[in-house]
């Protein structure tokens, strides 16, 4: 449907499968061969259970429109949509490329599978919720898993028995302290300090088995510089310590999944574009903020595309049981991103 209504907008519109039947709406508009900014967006939500209201039966109440992803991130679809072509309407000498993308919340595959094609630009804007904020930092993340090893026998039987689940209680006291007492230290003017957490743990097979085997899952907000094989050389540190406490310890540590964070200059031209528009536009100056929560903008930087986040709406409701966003932030920011876009890309 998106494709379709670009289509009939005037964009240069093509498919293209992220995944089996999974496609990235990439569409085009304005003067091939100038200067180029991409609209990013992602298209996919979480699920619906627990909602206060219908998920999908999109409803405007007091200036809010209602409905699973209209936070999270439909509004912001909708605005660089109509922004790019309220831009080409002036006579752009650049390109505005719009990828409306898949599967962000799993993995991010759309703007993967999106760079991987050779898609590129100039500069980009995420139109996540931002509450009309500029965000060209956030925290990425680190996915790691330690496997803690212990001894199986009859609970009788302490003198042969290594309980597991103990062993990693002392590895995630350890990591606690380490937690409390070093990640402070360590901080980022917009994104303060770094931080993680004990996501998932299990282990052990009954009440009257000690345990051979606890797997503990852990997730790693990093801050630019942090890597996941960072974060897993502190894990490991932390199981010498508890093993040079505790003889019988054992522990494997494994990165199962990384994002890296994304941190854009204050100062850089994509950052000065956006910022004029929005002064012109509203009429005021700029609010600019790291972002707590992690978006495509980090990938799309990696890939040599300079990347910020530019959005309406409210990051609190997204995912939750109800999940709205202002009408009124969607039209503002469809102005502000369509003369960004002008600033950017130049008008006959």
């Amino acid at each position: 449907m998106l494709a379709a209504t670009l289509d009939t907008w005037g964009f240069r519109v093509a498919l293209v499968d992220s995944a089996p039947n999974r496609p990235n709406v990439v569409a085009r508009i304005g003067r091939p061969g100038g200067r180029t900014l991409m609209f990013n967006g992602h298209v996919d939500t979480v699920g619906v259970e627990g909602m206060t209201h219908a998920p999908f039966d999109p409803v405007i109440t007091d200036g809010h429109l209602f409905g699973r992803g209209s936070c999270d991130m439909k509004g912001g679809v909708a605005a660089m949509c109509a922004a790019a072509v309220h831009a080409a309407d002036a006579g752009l000498t650049g390109e505005i490329i719009v990828a409306a993308v898949t599967d962000e919340e799993w993995q991010s595959a759309g703007t993967a599978s999106l760079i991987a094609t050779g898609v590129r630009a100039d500069a980009a804007i995420v139109t996540e919720p931002t509450r009309l904020a500029i965000g060209p930092a956030h925290r990425g993340f680190a996915w790691v898993v330690v496997t803690v090893h212990g001894i199986a026998a009859h609970g009788s039987r302490y003198d042969i028995g290594v309980d597991a689940n103990t062993m990693a209680g002392l590895l995630l006291s350890e990591l606690d302290e380490y937690q409390r007492t070093v990640l402070p230290q360590r901080t980022h003017p917009l994104l303060g300090r770094g931080s993680f957490h004990a996501a998932r743990i299990s282990g052990g097979q009954g009440l009257s088995t000690y345990a051979d085997v606890c797997r503990v899952e852990f997730e790693r907000r990093t801050l630019p510089g942090d890597t996941g094989e960072g974060f897993a050389a502190e894990v490991r540190a932390a199981c010498a310590r508890v093993a040079a406490r505790a003889s019988r310890f054992r522990a494997d540590v494994e990165v199962t999944f990384v994002q890296a964070p994304n941190d854009i200059a204050v100062d850089a031209p994509i950052m000065q574009s956006l910022g004029c528009a929005i002064e012109d536009v509203e009429e005021t100056a700029p609010v600019i903020e790291g972002l707590s929560y992690w978006t495509d903008a980090a990938l799309l930087s990696a890939a040599g595309i300079p990347a910020i986040c530019y959005g309406p709406g409210d990051i609190r409701l997204a995912h939750s049981a109800t999940e709205w966003v202002p009408v009124s932030e969607v039209r503002r920011a469809t102005a502000v991103l369509a003369q960004a876009a002008i600033t950017w890309c130049g008008v006959r």
